[in-house]
Parts: structure tokens; C-alpha cells; sequence
């Protein structure tokens, strides 16, 4: 089996691998902070090590390197492509170097002495016949043809039928084209690896945990239709025999787990880091947590105090979503849509808190500089800019899960929960564990920790409504299940073997 490998992958990753700030770190590379490619680049050199040692030449599977992925969808510097190639070939690539990129995305995204491949799942003859002339007389690649499609929370689940892409990926091959599909197995964006779309559409869109993506392999590795069907293609093109097909793992619908304990995110605040006060609010990025790095995912709070009502006005300045509270009572949400919120009137100081969620950094397209999170900017309340915050970092990393298990102030589940809320049950699992799914039927939104481990984002708008569990990640005995819910609970928490990934419509 060999092996396509690719340098970056910026531009279709599931997510982006960055802070705004400080060190970032791009595949194999480590660049510090400077005016685009003016940066700094400097090779990890034990990653680099490895793959030199594995390409083709020296006998091993890897036949090519992708210098980038989809640059021209965003081609903001003509010096960065060069510059990354070069990288690549001074530090012992030998193989052969590719782009990838759409129709729009050729010339942009496009390096000298890197063959330029395609993406697409709808096929273009005029798009073929633009490659043969821009590049005549080379090998013809599709590098990601897309098997199906991914989800936004609030929409429906794609599907791509197999009836619509083996009649495409048939004629593919007849034009004597390499092909890879994009996915093969999509898996899952675990924790808050999910990303985002903001091309073709009013606002922002977060993508959804799951990134099943209707392909041939499903989240949970199993074999579809289309799966079979490509084998049966593909092996027309092979002439030995094919291996027998891998076993499939158990799935399992283990006995639903009733709440036993909770704790209010707000009686949980000491056990984050220590809090910044500043008089602006400051993004995520640019919170001095992480040895001056930032804060990459997860939540932050933002917190000021009020003298009385009025009218709240969030500038478009919330980056994602926020849950907005007055002395921790529930007020409303702020997002790209909702921008003004009507605060009551109250005696005294009251503390006003912003709950803001990083919902997933978009991860394709012009806006990608774009992508701080959290409060970007001025929050103005009957037109006066708010000031004075403090502001606590809630990354959710397993050290804060960690400290909730073992010094958080946990109450029964007997006494009325405070939102938003941790909350702690057990699964016994007696036998060896198997894969299967958590499904929360009567919760809103948060996101599941399992031993530990973050599971990843729930929302019950859909459309997906059940989180792939794998079976490595249970253990004989008693796993722990935490729960981070914002708004309503029901109290229990259900398993199932089978996914449910909502409503459905067909790719476009």
C-alpha cells in the first residue's frame, strides 16, 4: 500500500491547528508569528526524520506529498507557495510534489515543478479539458473526490447515493484519471475538532461532531453499499484477488444511565486557571493562559457589572454564540443573527456574564485571518460600551476534567441544578467493551466527556442526534460519563447501536 502525504492540508482539514498568536504549527513545520511568509519556518525535525526515511525512494510507502490543500480558495500571498515547496524540498522530499485544488482554485493555488490535481465530486468535462491545457502531457489526478458530504447544526444530513457517484467515478477512471476519495471514512470531529462553512452562505456555519459524511465507510467503520460497490469497480483495475473483508466491530446498546450528581459551571470557576481582569474584553487567542499562548477551543466567560436595563447590543462581536446571564440568571443568546438582547431593569450593581462559545473556526475560503473567537470587540448597552471585565479561560482540557472529578463540590441530583451545569453519571460495562452511541433526548446543548476524553458537541437541532462511542475508550467496570449542558436536562442518558443522524436531503 503507498501513501500520498500532505505537508499542510489547510484549507479542507476538519479544523485549523492554530493560534493567532505565538508558536503555530502547520504538519511538520513550526512558524513563529510574522508578516505572512516573512515568518519564520523551521522543521520538526523528528517528523521530518521520519517521513524522509519513508518515502519511495528509500523503500518506503509514501509516492507524493501535497504541498498544500485548496490554496487558491484563499491565495492571500504569491510568495507562499514557493516558498513552501522549497521548504519541503531543502529538508529531503524527493517524491513527487502536488497541489490540490477546484476549478476556481488552479491558478491561484498552483506552485511551479508540483503536478496540479482536482477536486470535485460532479463531473466537469470542461473542467478536465482546463487541466489537459494548463497542463498538458502529465498524469491526471482527481485528489478528492467528494464520496458525499458534510453537516451544519440546524441543517439536514447528506446523502450522496451511490447511484449518483459509481456512474461518476466510473467514467473518472475510463479518462484514465487516479482518483482518491475524499472521505474514504470521515470518522468523527472528536472533541472541539469540528470546524465551519462561511462560503455561500449569510453567516457562519458550524459543522456538527459527526463527519460521517455518507462515505464508504461509515463513522463507525462499517460497510455501506457504496463500499462494496467500489470494491467491485476498483477490482476490475487489480489482477489479484482481493483479501477478505475485515471483520466488523460489535456494536452495542448498553442500559441508560440515570444523572446521580451535578455542578453549576459557576461553582466550578475555581478550579479553571486564574482569572484575567482587563478593562476590553480580549479574544480567546490573546488571553495570557497556555504559557502566553492563548486559548485555542472550548468556552470563556466574560463577566462586567451593571447598574440597571436596557437595551444589549453585541456589535456583531461574539464569536460564536453566547449565553447571556444577569446574576447567573438566564437571559437570552447572542450569535451572528440575534445582536440585541433586552436587559430588565434591577437594583444595585448586577454582574452581566457572556458564556461565548467557539463554535468551530471556519476552515475554507477568503475569511480564514478572520477566525478570533470569543468577544472580538465592543459590547454596548443602551449605546455604552461596556468595560471592566474578568474574564476566565474554559478550554475544557482533561486536566480541568480531571479536577472536576476530584475536587469538584458535587450535590445530588435531588437538588435543582443551576444552568449551565456539569453533570456525573456511570456506565458498568461487564464484558469486553464495545462501540456504540450516546443518545440525549430532553437535553439542548453542551458537550459529553467519557473517562476523561471529549466526546464531542451535542445540539438538539439536528439533525445529528447520537455521538459515536468507540469501544477502546470504555473500560470493564464503571465509566464515567460527564455531561456540560447549558440550558435543560432530562436525567438520564441513553445508548443505542446504531447512529442517528436526523433528517436527511441528497447532495446537490
Amino acid at each position: 500500500m503507498f501513501t500520498l502525504f500532505s505537508s499542510f492540508l489547510l484549507s479542507a482539514s476538519v479544523i485549523l491547528h492554530f493560534h493567532i498568536k505565538g508558536l503555530l504549527t502547520f504538519g511538520c513545520f513550526e512558524r513563529e508569528n510574522g508578516p505572512k511568509t516573512g515568518a519564520s519556518l523551521s522543521p520538526n525535525v523528528s517528523c521530518f526524520h521520519s517521513l524522509i526515511n519513508v518515502q519511495y525512494s528509500q523503500g518506503g510507502p509514501i509516492i507524493a506529498v501535497q504541498v498544500e490543500n485548496e490554496y487558491g480558495s484563499y491565495a492571500e500571498d504569491d510568495k507562499y507557495m514557493p516558498f513552501i515547496k522549497e521548504a519541503l524540498l531543502s529538508r529531503g522530499i524527493t517524491e513527487l510534489l502536488l497541489t490540490s485544488d477546484n476549478r476556481n482554485g488552479l491558478k491561484l493555488g498552483a506552485v511551479k515543478g508540483a503536478l496540479e490535481t482536482l477536486n470535485f465530486q460532479k463531473l466537469d468535462l470542461d473542467v478536465i479539458k482546463h487541466l489537459d491545457k494548463i497542463q498538458p502531457q502529465k498524469p491526471k489526478m482527481v485528489m478528492e473526490y467528494w464520496s458525499g458530504w458534510f453537516d451544519l447544526w440546524g441543517g439536514l444530513h447528506h446523502i450522496y447515493t451511490s447511484e449518483d457517484m459509481i456512474p461518476v467515478v466510473t467514467e473518472i477512471l475510463k479518462l484514465d484519471f487516479s482518483i482518491n476519495l475524499y472521505m474514504f471514512h470521515g470518522g468523527t470531529n472528536f472533541g472541539f475538532m469540528n470546524g465551519a462553512l462561511a462560503v455561500g452562505i449569510p453567516a457562519p456555519k458550524p459543522m456538527i461532531t459527526s463527519y460521517d459524511y455518507d462515505a464508504p465507510l461509515s463513522e463507525a467503520g462499517d460497510y455501506t453499499t457504496k463500499y462494496h460497490l467500489l470494491r467491485n469497480l476498483f477490482s476490475r483495475y487489480h489482477t489479484q484477488p482481493l483479501p477478505e473483508l475485515p471483520a466488523l466491530r460489535e456494536k452495542r446498546a448498553y442500559l441508560p444511565v440515570i444523572i446521580q450528581q451535578h455542578l453549576s459551571l459557576w461553582n466550578s470557576l475555581h478550579l479553571t486557571q486564574k482569572p484575567l481582569k482587563s478593562e476590553k474584553p480580549l479574544n480567546m487567542e490573546n488571553l495570557p493562559v497556555n504559557n502566553n499562548n492563548g486559548q485555542s477551543y472550548g468556552y470563556t466567560l466574560y463577566e462586567t457589572t451593571i447598574s440597571g436595563g436596557g437595551l444589549l447590543n453585541s456589535k456583531n462581536n461574539v464569536r460564536d454564540r453566547a449565553l447571556v446571564f444577569v446574576d447567573k440568571q438566564f437571559v437570552g443568546v447572542l450569535d451572528y443573527n440575534v445582536q440585541e438582547l433586552a436587559i430588565p431593569d434591577g437594583k444595585g450593581r448586577r454582574t452581566l456574564s457572556f458564556l461565548v462559545e467557539n463554535c468551530g473556526r471556519v476552515n475554507y475560503g477568503k475569511t480564514l485571518d478572520e477566525q478570533r473567537k470569543g468577544l472580538v470587540g465592543d459590547i454596548e448597552l443602551n449605546a455604552h460600551v461596556l468595560r471592566g471585565f474578568t474574564i476566565h479561560s474554559l478550554e475544557m482540557k482533561p486536566s480541568f476534567v480531571h479536577r472536576l472529578e476530584t475536587s469538584g463540590h458535587w450535590v445530588s441530583v435531588l437538588q435543582r441544578p443551576s444552568f449551565p451545569a456539569f453533570f456525573l453519571a456511570r456506565l458498568y460495562v461487564n464484558s469486553s467493551p464495545k462501540d456504540t452511541f450516546i443518545k440525549l433526548p430532553g437535553w439542548s446543548k453542551g458537550v459529553v466527556f467519557l473517562n476523561g476524553k471529549n466526546l464531542g458537541r451535542y445540539w438538539s437541532v439536528g439533525p445529528q442526534q447520537t455521538l459515536y462511542v468507540p469501544g477502546p475508550w470504555l473500560h470493564r467496570g464503571d465509566n464515567q460519563v460527564i455531561v456540560f449542558e447549558e440550558q435543560e436536562t432530562d436525567g438520564k442518558i441513553q445508548f443505542t447501536s446504531s447512529p442517528d443522524y436526523g433528517m436527511t436531503v441528497d447532495v446537490q
